[in-house]
């Protein structure tokens, strides 16, 4: 069966382009059209995602053929895409630059697996006709790629986007479908900072962003043309969506969630909840104590901009550390895993932390780790078999001031950073925490290891809650026995 869902791909010749300006304005216009639109991002990224899906007033879905398998990553596009009037795919770095020289996951490589038409966001600063000489270039490195025009950023003035217009439209047979002139240092538009743009759940209101984006694409964006393009796709092949019974709730999972800890995939709480968990939010900043919970997901996120206030729950820190200690499943990726260590220095200062595990770890200015991960399990641990292999992305300027001890983690690193001397996965009792982050549908295994350690550790809290109370009533009784043969004795 095929079908022929409206869709786009907005890709760029590199990184720093301008494609999630040109997206997010482009999605906050048809939003504002009244229409109906899914939104994905290319590759394993939070932040953008979390702007591309504020400006399209709905959940972004990041498509990752190194995460997930390509067949399945056309079942995200499709299963999400399907009931919507339009799709619109974010690129990420370059249009061919995926992990090897071959150009293997590149956003190229997606819009032919979903057979999406290209558009090409071009930072045009300093340079007119070779513009032209590069679109050129792309359209002949790969003729199976459908390239349908292309979108100058950072303009200098009329002259020069008459020039480059020109040039491509009569070199490259292409129409120019938009052109965005200089508009100051993009952070005027949205803040960065080390791991790039500071994420929407710590703006206090994105109006004024949502105005100014909606100016951008009525200015300077053929939006109805862009429009016209994403209509006018050949058919897309149904892929097989893989559909699974949901579990009836069986256990109680908490997320850390809020302004420190926002890197989830939507994908992963999903599977949790398939697999029989209901969810419960927790805020690392403002909950004294954890909650009835069976389980506990801390997710990634800037636990180093939030130190002061995260050492200031201390009441939290304890609590987290006593439910680890008495065997609460807890899984804990990057930002997680800084939360349970023994203490993180930033700037010369010293941060105590939950000390689940007796790790320091340090700031640094550069990256540590940034990339692809793959990792095979080694030692036991509460999550994964031995011998599974774990792919996913790492993306931390913290390290550990020493490489924990061997014994103390259960991953051994083919491909990444990690703790340091090719090492992840610190385990403690029945909590793993890792560098790495993972995408469930790439890892379909981990939500129902994860709800079924929740609902062993439920089990075995209520066994204990029983025994308690019988040792209590027989207590009593004894008590009560006692009584009657002092008063009749």
């Amino acid at each position: 069966m095929a079908d022929t869902v409206p869709r786009i791909v907005i890709a760029g010749l590199s990184g720093d382009s301008g494609k999630t300006i040109v997206s997010m304005s482009l999605l906050t216009a048809l939003r504002r059209k009244g229409l109906t639109i899914a939104v994905f991002k290319k590759g394993p990224d939070y932040i953008d995602a979390a702007w591309l899906g504020s400006a399209a007033g709905t959940t972004c879905r990041n498509l990752d053929t190194f995460l997930v398998k390509p067949d399945d990553v056309a079942g995200i596009f499709y299963a999400h895409a399907r009931t919507c009037e339009l799709a619109v795919i974010e690129g990420n770095r370059g249009l061919f630059d995926g992990k090897d020289a071959a150009g293997t996951h590149s956003t190229a490589e997606l819009a032919k697996l979903v057979k999406a038409p290209v558009v090409i966001v071009v930072n045009a600063t300093k340079t007119t006709r070779t513009v032209a000489a590069l679109i050129t270039g792309c359209r002949h490195f790969d003729p199976d790629l459908d390239i349908r025009g292309v979108i100058l950023n950072r303009i200098a003035g009329p002259r020069h986007q008459q020039v480059i217009t020109d040039a491509i439209e009569q070199s490259c047979g292409l129409p120019v479908l938009g052109a965005i002139p200089k508009l100051g240092d993009d952070a005027a538009l949205i803040p960065g900072r080390h791991l790039g743009l500071i994420p929407p759940s710590e703006f206090g209101s994105n109006s004024a962003i949502d105005d100014k984006l909606n100016e951008i694409a009525e200015r300077y964006l053929s939006v109805d043309r862009l429009l016209q393009i994403a209509t006018n796709t050949v058919p897309f092949t149904v892929p097989d969506i893989k559909t699974m019974t949901p579990t009836p709730v069986q256990t109680t999972i908490g997320y850390f969630a809020d302004s420190v800890f926002t890197f989830y995939y939507p994908e992963n709480l999903e599977a949790l909840e398939r697999a029989g968990a209901r969810l419960v939010p927790i805020s690392s900043l403002a909950n004294a104590s954890l909650p009835a919970i069976d389980g506990l997901y801390i997710g990634g996120g800037f636990p180093e901009t939030h130190a002061e206030r995260l050492v200031a729950n201390r009441p939290l820190l304890e609590a987290v550390k006593r439910h680890a200690e008495a065997g609460l499943p807890i899984y804990a990726e990057c930002g997680g895993l800084i939360f349970l260590a023994r203490s993180l220095t930033i700037a010369e200062k010293s941060y105590p932390l939950a000390d689940v595990f007796p790790v320091d770890l340090v700031m640094h200015a550069r990256p540590v780790g940034h990339g692809y991960t793959r990792l095979t399990v080694d030692r036991d641990n509460p999550f994964y078999d031995r011998g599974a292999v774990i792919t996913g992305h790492e993306f931390h300027y913290s390290g550990p001031v020493t490489a924990p001890p061997d014994d103390m983690t259960c991953l051994r690193l083919e491909m990444g950073i990690g703790c340091g001397a090719k090492r992840d996965g610190l385990v403690m009792h029945k909590t793993l925490a890792m560098y790495t982050h993972i995408h469930a549908c790439g890892m379909p295994s981990w939500a129902e290891r994860f709800t079924a350690n929740a609902t062993q550790y439920r089990r075995l809290c209520r066994r204990q809650t029983a025994d308690s109370k019988r040792d209590s009533d027989t207590a009593a009784a004894g008590d009560m026995n006692a009584g009657l043969v002092r008063a009749t004795g």
